[in-house]
């Protein structure tokens, strides 16, 4: 793994691992982890301590296989006192944590970078309470947010996110990274649907905002500062999140265009057709949907075409997002926006008069058309070694970033390609090759991040700094927004034992 720095106690021991300058980082003068740390923590949780090697590397490497630390020991508490009195050992001891959800981030920033001691929320997974009148759930940070929404269903609501790693994330990480996901383009972030939150400290200290009030307006909003601060505020411990109710009418549309003007096009059109029922607006080029095809053996339902469309709607009324989605469709294939295309939905009816209406329509299961989408990140490490960015930019020069870096790397890239979420302005550019090469990464870095700033977008849309990303914050963020950033960080973990090298640049 490149640039990946290695503390005592990993092979070829250093301080400071020049392997990829931009990666290099010297480890901080922390304590080092002794016999009588882990006696303690075993005093506290017993049989909740893992140190072997074999269970402990798991939880050292990240879900793409990019990034690495070596720390020696884990921990799995189940409550918010026993997190408190890990917290409060480790201050007192100036033992640096890593705290650490399902592992599913992208950045960096859900491993160790050294030796960190790892806080894992696995066995922080109970559901405290459910008001199904105003639709507040209120459970610990390690529930798996999958899980929830299977909840959830049972009760007739949603969670109001959604994402490819569902099956694995932990809604406290996705607080604590402010993800964003699918459908933020209806239900908006968590910085809107979280409602409060139980965090701890760095110095053990609790802190109880878990609030269900839609409405609290008494002093700062304490919980935005840990909502996206990526674990280096405090350790998120339980959440209250608002969810809406479980659309009656879902359908779907995968859609094939001849050109990324026309993807723009039919957004506008879209938007303004299908109005309040639209919740979801996603585009992939051609290349991610043959990596996906070849990969995963999942078969396209639409082809030859430069790009590909997934909406979804969401309605309370069959009848009424029948009638919004045919009229739509009309249009949009009247005005020659869309090529070709394909509908799935859980409503027969529908299925049956738009096959009637247009025969090269043909449809599917949700989940199929989805999974076109929501795996085209699995596919791409199929490829070898992937270099990822999550960007966001104004919607009509969202491609424009992927034209410019194919022409600037030529054949020393496999790939480059771009999918994301266009109805939010969010892409992700990924770009693979055989193996990783510090001249290719030359080649990308900065120019992706100096391009993004020419255009006033932001480097990381939704996936965070972590690791990778910190050192390039200056490019959305002024310096005295960075100052301020990095004085909270001061005032909150004086010692800065929670997550270190992470989110603000050194």
């Amino acid at each position: 793994s490149p640039g990946l720095p290695r503390g005592r106690g990993c092979s070829g021991s250093r301080e400071v691992v020049p392997t990829c300058e931009r990666y290099a980082v010297r480890r901080l003068p922390f304590a080092r982890l002794a016999d009588g740390d882990v006696a303690f923590f075993e005093r506290l949780m017993p049989g909740r301590v893992v140190t072997g090697e074999e269970e402990v590397k798991p939880f050292n490497v990240d879900w793409l296989k990019s990034v690495r630390g070596c720390s020696q020991l884990v921990l799995k508490p189940q409550t918010t006192a026993e997190v408190s009195q890990v917290l409060r050992y480790c201050h007192e001891r100036n033992l640096a944590v890593n705290p650490q959800g399902g592992n599913t981030g992208l950045v960096g920033g859900s491993v160790p970078v050294f030796d960190e001691i790892i806080l894992s929320t696995a066995l922080m997974n109970q559901i405290i309470s459910f008001d199904k009148v105003s639709g507040i759930l209120v459970c610990q940070a390690g529930c798996v947010l999958e899980r929830l929404n299977e909840y959830l269903e049972e009760q007739g609501f949603i969670m109001p996110l959604d994402l490819g790693a569902k099956g694995s994330c932990h809604i406290g990480g996705n607080v604590a990274t402010n993800a964003g996901g699918l459908r933020l383009l209806r239900y908006g972030s968590l910085r809107g649907t979280v409602l409060g939150l139980e965090v701890v400290l760095a110095d053990g200290s609790a802190l109880d905002c878990l609030t269900s009030l839609r409405k609290d307006n008494t002093g700062y909003d304490l919980k935005q500062l840990f909502i996206g601060s990526e674990g280096t505020l405090g350790v998120i411990t339980a959440v209250s999140v608002l969810c809406p109710q479980k659309p009656k009418a879902v359908n779907l549309a995968f859609l094939g265009c001849q050109s990324f003007a026309k993807v723009l096009e039919t957004f506008t059109t879209c938007r303004a057709m299908l109005g309040e029922i639209l919740s979801a607006y996603e585009f992939m080029d051609e290349k991610c949907m043959e990596l996906v095809e070849r990969h995963l053996k999942l078969s396209s339902p639409v082809t030859d075409s430069p790009f590909y469309v997934l909406i979804e709607t969401s309605g309370s009324n069959s009848t009424h997002d029948e009638e919004k989605l045919n009229n739509f469709l009309e249009q949009a294939m009247a005005s020659g926006l869309v090529a070709d295309g394909t509908v799935a939905t859980d409503d027969k009816k529908i299925k049956a008069k738009l096959l009637g209406l247009y025969g090269f329509l043909w449809s599917l299961i949700p989940q199929v058309l989805w999974g076109l989408r929501e795996r085209i990140t699995e596919a791409l490490t199929h490829e070898g070694y992937v270099y990822k960015y999550d960007i966001s930019l104004p919607v009509g020069k969202l491609y424009d970033l992927v034209t410019d870096m194919r022409a600037r790397l030529g054949r020393s890239a496999k790939n480059v390609v771009g999918y994301g979420h266009l109805g939010d302005g969010n892409l992700h550019l990924n770009i693979t090759a055989e193996s990783y090469s510090h001249s290719l990464l030359d080649a990308i870095e900065p120019f992706v991040y100096e391009w993004t700033a020419r255009y006033s977008g932001s480097i990381s849309a939704e996936h965070g700094l972590g690791f990778k990303k910190k050192q390039f914050i200056q490019y959305s963020k002024p310096r005295e927004a960075v100052v301020l950033m990095q004085q909270f960080k001061a005032m909150l973990d004086p010692k800065g034992i929670l997550n270190p090298y992470k989110t603000l640049p050194s």
